[in-house]
Order: structure tokens, then C-alpha cells, then sequence
């Protein structure tokens, strides 16, 4: 039994060396400007809503501070990034990995079951029936994939003066360059928490079984771990 395909398989992999590339030349844009602003304008830190910390030379690519070798390696990546989640997409909908096991139905948010599914997480209690992954899981995995990556590649097209002036429409759906670049920062922080969670229930379900089924494919003889 194959616990994950090989489209997802390569998709994770590739997914995450994008994400890790994107975070710390992120990084590095941010500090040649560490403020945040709404709107399309802002220039003066005293109307910034936000002063970003300056982020350590060793948390950044290429592991000091240089502006033009950043947006290269972010630029680079950012196709890596939405081609891969492109290509995803298509292939969990070819062979019903988001039906089978993303989608959620009306019985597993009945307030008893989602409770219960709760109280078993707060106590370490990972395991659960019926598929995959439990109610929890499927919800999390699903505002991911279909809210927070999309957002990402939304937000960083805005961005892009390029772009930004060639469809005029994202700067009006995001509020504005400034808006886009402040939800751009807030979105791959939240994709960071996301992932710190993800690797902690990794380790805590089993990171040989986990790992395993990531790179073969193979169920682990303890059984379908909850990561």
C-alpha cells in the first residue's frame, strides 16, 4: 500500500526546498527596506506600520547582505514554487487525492466528533479512522494548499513592478503594492508556523515512518502516522 503517490511525493520534496530558498532570500529583500506599509505608498518609517527586525546574516541567502543576488535566487524559485503547485494541483485532481483524502463532509464537523478529535490532539493522541488523515488535518492541509500558497504567489506578483503595471488587476485585489508586500510578509510567516508545526508532529508520530512514507511511498509497518 503506497501511503502517498509520486506526484505528491516529488511535489513535498520540491515544495520544500522552494519554500526554504524563498523564506531566507525573503529574508534578505526585507532587510534593505524593514518596514511595512498599507496602501500603494510608503517610504518614511514613521508611516510604517510595521518595523521589521534586520534578520542575521546567517538566516539569509546567500548568507549575506546583497539585494540583487536575493531577488535573483527569489525570482528563480518563485517559478520552481508555482510551477511545482500548478503541477500538484493538476495531478491530485487527475488521481482524486484531494477528493479522497482532503475533502471534508457535513458528519466530521459535527461538534461531538470535532471536540473529541480535538482533546485527543491536546493529549498527543495522533491516531484516527476513516482515512488518511483526520477532520483537523484536512482542513489545515486544505487552507494551505488552496488559500495560503495561492496568496503567496498572488501577493508576490503584485510585488513585481513588472507585473504590477502589466495587470493593473492585482494591485486593485490585493489594496495596493504596499498592501500586497505587507500581506506577501504576514502570509510566508504564516507558512513558517505552519511548517514548524508540521516538522514537530513529524517527530512526534514517528520521523523514520514519516520520512519513509515521504520519499518511497511505503505505508510504515506501525501503521498510517498522523503527520
Amino acid at each position: 500500500m503506497k501511503r502517498h503517490a509520486l506526484s505528491t511525493r516529488i511535489w513535498h520534496w520540491i515544495n520544500a526546498v522552494s519554500i526554504i530558498v524563498l523564506f531566507m532570500s525573503g529574508l534578505n529583500i526585507s532587510n534593505a527596506h524593514p518596514y511595512l506599509y498599507w496602501g500603494d505608498w510608503g517610504f518614511s518609517p514613521t508611516e510604517a506600520w510595521l518595523a521589521v527586525p534586520r534578520f542575521p546574516d546567517w538566516a539569509v541567502i546567500p548568507g549575506r547582505y546583497s539585494l540583487a543576488i536575493a531577488r535573483d535566487w527569489h525570482l528563480l524559485f518563485s517559478w520552481v514554487f508555482a510551477l511545482g503547485l500548478l503541477g500538484f494541483m493538476i495531478s491530485a485532481l487527475v488521481n482524486g487525492h484531494f477528493a479522497r483524502d482532503l475533502f471534508t463532509r457535513a458528519p466530521e464537523w459535527r461538534w461531538r466528533l470535532f471536540s473529541a478529535e480535538v482533546r485527543r490532539y491536546l493529549r498527543f493522541d495522533f491516531a484516527h479512522t476513516g482515512g488518511k488523515y483526520g477532520s483537523i488535518q484536512k482542513l489545515t492541509y486544505a487552507l494551505v494548499v488552496f488559500v495560503l500558497l495561492p496568496l503567496m504567489i498572488l501577493t508576490g506578483m503584485a510585488i513585481s513592478p513588472g507585473m504590477g503595471a502589466a495587470w493593473p488587476w492585482l494591485l486593485e485585489v490585493t489594496g495596493g503594492r504596499q498592501s500586497a508586500r505587507s500581506i506577501h510578509f504576514l502570509a510566508s510567516f504564516a507558512l513558517l508556523g505552519f511548517t514548524i508545526v508540521h516538522v514537530l508532529l513529524v517527530l512526534l508520530t514517528g520521523p523514520w515512518g514519516q520520512l519513509k512514507g515521504m520519499t518511497t511511498g511505503q505505508v510504515d509497518e506501525r501503521g498510517d502516522a498522523a503527520a
